[in-house]
């Protein structure tokens, strides 16, 4: 059920290809890189003749050398287009530089769609951080998406939080492709490293038994080490899309965050109750939890728990979750709560 995965549809790489190219037009940074327009219809020009891997590789590393820096900045329309084109993709925290490499690589894979892999595999032996991200997010677009699962799988692992984010969130790839053990490991260390779990995309789709018993197991290993639970680890107990049931360590470990001194996590175990189907106990919390965590009852009662309502707990971001579901939502983009009530 909960452990299989989401499909992702192959979006078309030259609509990708326009996207980036009017995405980049637009991007704040450009006026900057002078020499940018040129570079890149040189670049483009030989990728579409035919490159070897060595110089494919190369054009990705000069890419820093004259594209434009700092964030892409998408509008809200650009990012509603790449949520069309590809549900699940959301490319408003992607760099300018991210999205030049990015269309390099969609641009080889136009030539050849066979040989972008060992195109890949090249890249990513001598990748730094910054072009590192830019691989994973391109692995979403590429045809043959069986050919990178591993691949993706392994960038699971890094404890770079800005390469593990780029690969695990704000992607459909992980969900559409991974087994149960990399989609579990994905989700958890997604925990270990404090990266917004809200934004892997899929994931009440996929929530299921054993990564709520892992997830409980690191809430009693924290606890037990003096430690916060992190918000969002109460993601992992069940979603309405899964079904999970309210188990009996469920509930004894919500409650023992409820009786807690972490304003966030107690936060995010009210949600999770939401998650479960326990009106009975929400309505209570809602009756007796004050303007701080009454609302938040509140909120779970009205069904607001699914996993973009754990953006408003979810530190560093806090409530300003950047989702097209939430600015076409009925609170118009209004954060859940205030971090400040």
């Amino acid at each position: 059920m909960s452990s299989n995965t989401v499909p992702s549809p192959l979006p078309d790489l030259g609509k990708v290809s326009a996207w980036m190219a009017q995405a980049l037009a637009q991007c704040p940074g450009l006026g900057a890189a002078s020499q940018y327009a040129a570079w890149s219809e040189k670049t483009l020009a030989a990728i579409a003749g035919g490159l070897d891997n060595d110089r494919f590789c190369q054009a990705l590393s000069s890419a820093s050398r004259y594209g434009p820096k700092g964030d892409l900045a998408p509008s809200h329309q650009l990012v509603a287009d790449a949520e069309d084109m590809l549900p699940g993709w959301n490319p408003s925290r992607w760099t300018a530089l991210e999205a030049v490499r990015v269309g390099l690589i969609v641009a080889r894979a136009e030539v050849d769609a066979d040989g972008v892999a060992a195109a890949l595999e090249e890249a990513f032996r001598f990748a730094d951080e910054g072009e590192l991200c830019a691989l994973y997010r391109s692995l979403q677009f590429l045809p043959g998406p069986e050919r990178f699962v591993a691949r993706s799988a392994e960038g699971c692992r890094t404890n770079m939080k800005t390469v593990f984010e780029a690969n695990g969130c704000d992607t459909p790839f992980p969900a559409a492709h991974f087994d149960g053990v990399a989609w579990r490991q994905l989700c958890v260390k997604a925990l270990f490293v404090e990266s917004p779990l809200w934004r892997v995309v899929g994931f009440d789709a996929r929530v299921d038994e054993e990564l709520a018993r892992m997830a409980l197991d690191l809430a009693d290993e924290r606890r037990s080490a003096g430690r916060t639970v992190y918000p969002e680890l109460w993601m992992c107990l069940g979603s309405e899309e899964s079904g999970l049931e309210a188990t009996e360590r469920k509930l004894t470990a919500i409650e023992a965050e409820l009786a807690g001194g972490d304003e966030l996590s107690r936060k995010g175990a009210i949600l999770a109750l939401g998650r479960l189907g326990q009106a009975g106990r929400l309505e209570e919390i809602q009756a007796d939890g004050g303007t701080f965590f009454g609302p938040v009852a509140g909120w779970a009662l009205m069904g607001r728990h699914d996993q973009t309502s754990f953006a408003s707990i979810s530190p560093p971001e806090g409530a300003e979750p950047k989702t097209r579901h939430h600015e076409e939502g009925s609170s118009a983009g209004a954060p859940l709560f205030s971090l400040e009530d």
